[in-house]
């Protein structure tokens, strides 16, 4: 009799792990998140009835939005804070939503599952791009939607994590995630698997009282930059400095009348 084979290791564990922590202070964003749901979905054109899953879904804001419309939502994320939040918002919008624990390079759906595969600003920080986007393939059906929001490497969100990663560099072999937001790399990730590639870009304004403010706000909220403030605390304190510096300059060019434009990219695919 053979023996049963374990499971090859993830090489990426302790960087998901990491993961998992710093998005889990992300619910003071959730705001922000909230509008951009709709445009989304209509990018979607979800319909009442579909089967639609959310990856990556955080607190929840694009699978109750669909939820809202009548559809049949499920929503994975691989921090259980987030999803406890989702699941309470969930309940209180009165909708039934499914929610799962989990990653979205394993996604615990059988072949064929959704009518539509969404992900809002999530999708992109799985390490190994083209594990995720088969994975999201494959649970979707043929003739089925994916759609994805995404931040360009060129505008201030896409600048801001190269910024990030010039004090502490990705993992090696992880490309930046917001390669997603380049057209010309989202075509070919997507490569013929899929037909009626269609793009639509779109913007995020944020309130911001002051480039301080924003600055601190975002130390205590966005995952990556949680653990690269922790590490530079600890080890660098003048780099700390100097990324402060920096990461206020860069707010201040997009910064205009108390808004701060944040600009992003959102696809919409067919699956063959």
């Amino acid at each position: 009799m053979n023996a049963q084979l374990s499971p090859t290791p993830d090489p990426f564990f302790q960087f998901k792990q990491a993961q998992k922590q710093g998005w889990a202070h992300f619910f003071p964003l959730e705001a922000l998140t909230i509008p951009q749901a709709p445009r989304l979905i209509r990018h979607a054109k979800v319909r009442s009835a579909d089967r639609v899953l959310d990856v990556a879904c955080g607190t929840g804001v694009v699978s109750i939005t669909a939820a809202r419309l009548g559809a049949q939502a499920t929503g994975l994320d691989l921090t259980p804070e987030l999803l406890q939040r989702a699941r309470e918002n969930a309940r209180i919008s009165g909708v039934a939503v499914e929610f799962h624990e989990g990653d979205a390079e394993r996604l615990p759906f059988e072949d064929s599952s959704f009518d539509v595969v969404l992900s809002q600003f999530g999708h992109i920080f799985a390490p190994r791009p083209e594990i995720a986007i088969a994975e999201m393939l494959r649970v979707l059906k043929p003739g089925g939607t994916m759609a994805f929001s995404t931040w360009p490497p060129e505008l201030y969100v896409g600048r801001s994590m190269a910024l990030m990663s010039k004090y502490l560099p990705p993992p090696a072999g992880m490309p930046s995630p917001m390669l997603w937001g380049d057209s010309n790399v989202v075509r070919e990730r997507l490569g013929d698997k899929v037909k009626d590639v269609v793009f639509h870009r779109a913007r995020m304004n944020v309130p911001v009282l002051s480039v301080q403010i924003h600055r601190t706000n975002t130390e205590r909220t966005v995952g990556p930059l949680i653990k690269l403030v922790e590490a530079l605390s600890a080890t660098a304190p003048e780099k700390l400095d100097q990324l402060r510096r920096e990461a206020e300059a860069l707010a201040a060019e997009y910064l205009e009348d108390n808004l701060l434009r944040q600009d992003y990219l959102m696809t919409r695919a067919i699956k063959i």
